[in-house]
C-alpha cells in the first residue's frame, strides 16, 4: 500500500519531532511492504513567513488530496515572536482553528496512557497510578465557544467582550456516536462531561448523548460535571475509559491528563471527519525555548503517526510495532530530558527517534 502523507512541520521543535516520526514511518513502511509519500505543507508561522497568512487555500486543497496530514507543533512564543503582533485572525493558531473547519475535523482523540516505566514522572501519589492507566479523551472540535459569534464593544464607556458557546443536536450527536464506537473497542465505559447544572448547551449535550447511549445497550454510560472531572483525574485516573465532552472542556481536561501521564510531550492526538481522513498531531505546544536543541520528545508525534497508521489506513499490526517499540525503548530505560528519573539514560530528539525505528518488527 502506498501511503500519501500530508506532512506540516510547523514551527518550534515541530521539525524535529516531525522529522522523527517519519522515519518511523519509513521503516515500518519499509518492514511491512508499503511505502510512504509525503506532501510537504505549510502551516502557523512557517507559513506567515512566506505567505503573510498562517493558512493558505492552496494548503488546504492539497492537505484534501493526501490520505492523512502529520502535523507537528504551531506557534511562537506570545511575548517574543513577530506573529503576534498581528492581528488574532492572521496568528499561527487561527490557521490550526481553519484547518480543523475546513477539513470538518470533528472528534479529536487524546489517549492518556500511563506507561508502567514512566510512573516515576507521574506527579500523582504511587498508591493512584499503580498498575497504571488508559484512558482515551475524545473531544468535539469543530464547535462551541470556540467557533461560536465573538465581539468586543464599548458601551457607555466600557469595553465588554462576548463568546458564544453554541451547539445543535446533529454535531452532539456525531461525536457522541464516535465516543460509543470507541468504546466498543475498549472497555466499554464513556464518561460523558458537561455542566447541565448552569449551562443550557449541555442540558441538550447530555439529552443527545442519552439518546445514543441507547443505540449501544453494552456500553455503561455516566454523566460526570466538568469540575468534579477535573477533580477526578487526580483523585482516580485508573476508573476512566473514554471521557466524551464539548470543545473547551476537553482542551482543557486532555492536557490536565497529559500531566498526570508524567510528560505532555508523551500525549498522541487524531482529529477524524466523518470518513477514514484524519490530522494527527502531538497534544504538547511548539516549545520555542528548547527548539534547535535536539531535546524535545518525539514520542508523542510517533504514537499520533501510530495512530494515523490505525484510523485511516486500518493497518493495526503496524500500530501495534510502532506502540511496542516505544515500550521497547522506554523498558530499556532511554529517555528524553522531560521523563528523565534517577538511574535512567538519558538521550537527545534524533537517538529516541532511531531507537524506536530500530525495534520495529
Amino acid at each position: 500500500m502506498n501511503l500519501k502523507i500530508g506532512v506540516i512541520k510547523g514551527d518550534g521543535i515541530g521539525p524535529e519531532i516531525v522529522t522523527e516520526a517519519m522515519k518511523v514511518l519509513d521503516k515500518t513502511a519499509f518492514v511491512y511492504g508499503h511505502t510512504c509519500s509525503y506532501e510537504q505543507l505549510l502551516m502557523g508561522g512557517a507559513s506567515i513567513d512566506v505567505h503573510g497568512i498562517p493558512l493558505t487555500d492552496g494548503t488546504i486543497q492539497t492537505a484534501k488530496s493526501c490520505d492523512a496530514v502529520l502535523m507537528g507543533s504551531i506557534g511562537g512564543d506570545a511575548k517574543t515572536s513577530p506573529w503576534y503582533k498581528l492581528e488574532p485572525s492572521k496568528r499561527p493558531e487561527a490557521g490550526l482553528l481553519r484547518i480543523r473547519k475546513e477539513l470538518n475535523l470533528f472528534a479529536n482523540l487524546r489517549p492518556a496512557v500511563l506507561y508502567e516505566e514512566l510512573k516515576g514522572a507521574c506527579p500523582l501519589k504511587e498508591e493512584i497510578t499503580e498498575g497504571g492507566f488508559d484512558m482515551m479523551i475524545m473531544r468535539e472540535l469543530t464547535g462551541g465557544l470556540y467557533f461560536g459569534e465573538r465581539k468586543t464593544v464599548e458601551e457607555n464607556g466600557v469595553l465588554t467582550a462576548a463568546d458564544s458557546l453554541c451547539y445543535n443536536e446533529n454535531e452532539i450527536r456525531r461525536i457522541a456516536k464516535r465516543g460509543f464506537d470507541i468504546a466498543m473497542k475498549r472497555r466499554k465505559k464513556v464518561t460523558s462531561v458537561d455542566k447541565a447544572n448552569v449551562l443550557d448547551s449541555s442540558r441538550l449535550w447530555r439529552k443527545v448523548v442519552e439518546q445514543v447511549a441507547k443505540e449501544y445497550p453494552e456500553v455503561m454510560l455516566e454523566h460526570m460535571l466538568v469540575d468534579n472531572c477535573a477533580m477526578q483525574l487526580v483523585k482516580d485516573p485508573k476508573q476512566f475509559d473514554v471521557i466524551l465532552t464539548e470543545n473547551m472542556f476537553g482542551d482543557i481536561l486532555s492536557d490536565e491528563a497529559s500531566m498526570v501521564t508524567g510528560s505532555i510531550g508523551m500525549l498522541a492526538s487524531a482529529s477524524l471527519n466523518e470518513t477514514k481522513f484524519g490530522l494527527y498531531e502531538p497534544s504538547g505546544g511548539s516549545a520555542p525555548d528548547i527548539a534547535g536543541k535536539g531535546i524535545a520528545n518525539p514520542i508523542a508525534t510517533i504514537l499520533s503517526a501510530a495512530m494515523m497508521l490505525r484510523f485511516s489506513f486500518d493497518l493495526d499490526k503496524e500500530a501495534d510495532a510502532i506502540e511496542k517499540a516505544v515500550a521497547k525503548v522506554l523498558k530499556e530505560g532511554y529517555r528524553t530530558i522531560d521523563i528523565m528519573s534517577e538511574g535512567k539514560l538519558q538521550i537527545g530528539t534524533a537517538e529516541m527517534g532511531n531507537l524506536i525505528a530500530g525495534y520495529i518488527e
